[in-house]
């Protein structure tokens, strides 16, 4: 498959800078102004994308409540129906063509996760660049497969998918001629704690299914995300609100824009100090090596005098001969006088 994908001209995999994604999730709550400081903020705090969820509470499940249709118990929404929490959580769908028009004003990439057919169709209308599949919906190949149909690259999230979940869903997009994938290590839990994350599987995932990866992280802080990219992640999405004591579904695990801010600098600082192999020194480091130790004479000589352990010694700065030749020196004659801290040279000693 491709060792990139492409968004809107912007490459990412092997050799490019992390691309990195602050998730809104239902962080608007319901509030149009606040989704667009949302965005702002993204955009300040250095995030390459914003995206959006875009469903509605019918598209995605019905008003039932039926144990199966309950949030999981001891999770942040127990309590509640799905239905419930989907009307609190979803994106009013008038809202999506200015939050479009918004992001691209302010110079920030805008995509979402569909979780239907009709959102497919909401998001082709509104030319969006790349498609994230959602985790729980990495189940649902019709809608991959619509998706992948489109031409437009796939991001698939693993929150709840078995290796072969993660094939069939891979191959779904195949199917319909689409390389374009990546996949994305995630925990569908919220938050998720450190010991379930398995980072590990990120380069794993990346031989298997011969792709670019990434992570979705839900969980606190940023040292997971900036880890992952250290070992070959190459998509980072977070959550992200402005305050995480303004509530709401996903509040309490999302990052604040001074966090996501820091996130972002880590990341790229550590993905200039991966660097390349190489044994090459810096100028720097060639300038250092003046510094280094190396053979001077530490007392008085007279010509004829005997090099030893007490007269030639191993020491700072390095601009005598090397240390390697202490051995070859101790034991022989001095060609001249030579004086306390002379640099030693191959000139003083007798043939």
């Amino acid at each position: 498959m491709s060792k990139y994908i492409e968004v809107n001209g912007r490459r990412i995999g092997e050799g490019y800078p992390a691309y990195i994604i602050a998730e809104m999730s239902a962080n608007h709550l319901q509030d149009y102004e606040r989704a667009k400081k949302i965005i702002s903020a993204a955009k300040k705090a250095g995030a390459d994308a914003i995206k959006l969820q875009s469903y509605r509470p019918d598209t995605i499940t019905i008003d039932c409540q039926g144990e199966e249709f309950m949030a999981t118990k001891g999770s942040l929404w127990e309590g509640q129906n799905l239905y419930q929490l989907y009307e609190k959580a979803y994106m009013p769908w008038e809202w999506h063509e200015g939050l479009f028009k918004y992001a691209r004003k302010i110079g920030i990439e805008i995509f979402s996760s569909p979780f239907d057919f009709t959102a497919v169709d909401l998001l082709e209308s509104l030319d969006v660049p790349v498609y994230k599949i959602a985790s729980y919906e990495i189940l649902d190949i019709p809608l991959i497969k619509r998706c992948a149909s489109l031409g437009k690259p796939i991001i698939l999230s693993t929150g709840i998918a078995t290796l072969a979940d993660i094939e069939r869903a891979v191959e779904a997009c195949k199917s319909v001629g689409n390389n374009d994938i990546a996949i994305l290590k995630c925990v569908s839990q919220y938050p998720a704690p450190y010991k379930d994350l398995n980072l590990r599987t990120i380069p794993h995932m990346a031989e298997t299914f011969d792709c670019i990866t990434g992570l979705s992280d839900h969980s606190m802080g940023s040292a997971v995300d900036v880890c992952a990219v250290s070992i070959g992640a190459h998509i980072i999405e977070k959550h992200m609100t402005l305050r995480r004591s303004d509530g709401g579904p996903d509040g309490a695990f999302s990052m604040e824009p001074e966090e996501f801010a820091a996130m972002v600098e880590d990341i790229h600082n550590v993905e200039n100090a991966l660097g390349v192999v190489t044994y090459n020194l810096t100028e720097v480091q060639k300038n250092g090596k003046k510094h280094a130790r190396s053979l001077y004479v530490v007392s008085d000589i007279k010509a004829g005098e005997t090099f030893t352990k007490d007269n030639v010694k191993s020491i700072r700065p390095g601009c005598g001969l090397s240390t390697w030749y202490y051995d070859e020196i101790i034991g022989k004659k001095a060609m001249v006088d030579i004086k306390k801290g002379t640099a030693m040279a191959w000139k003083y000693v007798k043939k």
